[in-house]
């Protein structure tokens, strides 16, 4: 969600496509292209300043954190290594209130070649500085931290489907369908206890992929779930289900379905309370009657 309000959103194409990012502007109701070369962007964000932050995905995207400025489009490589070694595919990306950027990094698609040995979530600091935040965790997609900056929320979305070992005998099959979450210290490093919020294995669903927060610390899941497809809504401070906007019709098969969502995100001002949804090739949106938190704009909240 951008300083003035419009809402930047990723077009991932497979093959050699280069992939666009999106603009929607609430005022006219237009979409206009932004970018026709993402580097295979996924997971957005602005920071404080109002630059544009992606996480370039692998299968010949970027595998790379980027920070682009709105006005020149310049784009600056924040980080494509850990320690040296190559990303995997960076995919989704969260800010604190100190300014730094927490980033998971999976794989989905690509042949390009492993170098890293853990799937993790790392996190860049402001002096540019990159740390690996955990590698407990089987495949991390969507993250979010609650609006006290005191939980680091991580989606397990582990499809099986990697190709992260071309040459292996046996393919990879599909692992945790699950939301963690983990206490942040006052450094960005977390506790090393690991709660699970959210086990969609246990009901043999599809998981989470995108997330994000409400003033209250609610979690909105995008559960790309045939069966029941849309945006759960968790307390997850209670473990409790307190929620479901529908995105597609229910009872579907996995293969053919249709309504899909993605990701999730909050308006800002006076649409604090529309909640935007990725859901197949199109952009929706509904009004609630609660309102997202962006801590880049307001800051980290003192009390939930």
């Amino acid at each position: 969600m951008a300083p003035d309000g419009s809402i930047y959103f990723s077009d991932i194409p497979f093959g050699k496509d280069n992939g666009m990012i999106q603009r929607f502007d609430p005022k006219t109701g237009k979409t206009s292209v932004f970018s026709n070369d993402s580097g295979k962007s996924n997971g957005l964000i602005f920071d404080s300043q109002g630059r544009l932050l992606a996480c370039e995905g692998a299968g010949f995207g970027g595998r790379q954190v980027s920070r682009t400025d709105v006005k020149s489009k310049k784009k600056t490589t924040l980080t494509n290594n850990f320690s040296g070694q190559r990303l995997n595919a960076p995919n989704d990306l969260c800010l604190d209130a100190k300014g730094r950027i927490y980033f998971s990094d999976p794989r989905y698609v690509g042949d390009e070649k492993r170098e890293l040995e853990h799937r993790a979530v790392y996190c860049i600091e402001p002096g540019g500085k990159v740390f690996e935040v955990t590698h407990n965790i089987s495949k991390p997609n969507g993250i979010a931290i609650s609006p006290d900056g005191k939980m680091l929320f991580v989606a397990d979305h582990d499809n099986g489907t990697d190709n992260i070992d071309p040459d292996a005998k046996v393919p990879p099959t599909p692992g945790d369908m699950k939301i963690y979450g983990w206490s942040l210290k006052s450094n960005g490093q977390v506790e090393s206890e690991r709660f699970t919020i959210v086990d969609f294995s246990h009901h043999k669903m599809k998981g989470c992929d995108g997330m994000t927060v409400d003033e209250n610390g609610y979690l909105y899941l995008t559960v790309r779930e045939a069966a029941r497809p849309g945006v759960m809504v968790i307390d997850p401070f209670a473990g409790k289900n307190i929620g479901y906007i529908p995105t597609g019709p229910i009872g579907q098969d996995q293969a053919t379905a249709v309504g899909l969502p993605s990701n999730v995100e909050f308006g800002i001002g006076k649409d604090r309370n529309m909640l935007y949804i990725t859901v197949d090739k199109s952009l929706y949106r509904i009004r609630l009657k609660t309102r997202g938190w962006h801590v880049q704009y307001q800051g980290r909240k003192k009390k939930l």
